[in-house]
């Protein structure tokens, strides 16, 4: 994989490649929620919380295809309060290579198809070499 943090003439980046260049069989990963393997909520009100249940939960499904959160290419991040960003950043900050960060997309929703979920994510990866 090559990542293009900030290629000449791009804007400043927080966290995020512009962009990722990789070949091999690809791993797409739907949304991953803040529910647990007996599909209870987890974190009820506490984004922190949430979004490590949902790292966990992308790390599940990418070991189960065979590869893991170091391959991931690309995030889609859903939010349903921006006042959740700081805790998103943190605890991505905890899952990836600061050198080699994935392209990502945030995005606020009005909500999820639960009420009480702040945070879902799908992953783009790659299988390692």
């Amino acid at each position: 994989m090559q990542h293009f943090v900030r290629p000449e003439g791009a804007s400043p980046v927080n966290g995020y490649s512009h962009a990722v260049l990789f070949s091999g069989p690809m791993v797409a990963v739907s949304g991953q929620v803040p529910v647990d393997a007996a599909g209870q909520l987890v974190g009820e009100g506490d984004a922190e919380a949430q979004l490590r249940q949902v790292y966990a939960n992308l790390a599940t499904a990418l070991a189960a295809a065979g590869t893991d959160l170091a391959h991931v290419v690309k995030l889609t991040v859903f939010l349903t309060d921006l006042a959740d960003l700081p805790a998103f950043r943190k605890v991505r900050d905890e899952h990836q290579d600061a050198e080699r960060p994935p392209a990502c997309s945030l995005v606020q929703v009005g909500g999820l198809v639960h009420p009480l979920w702040r945070v879902e994510i799908d992953a783009l990866a790659v299988l390692p070499a």
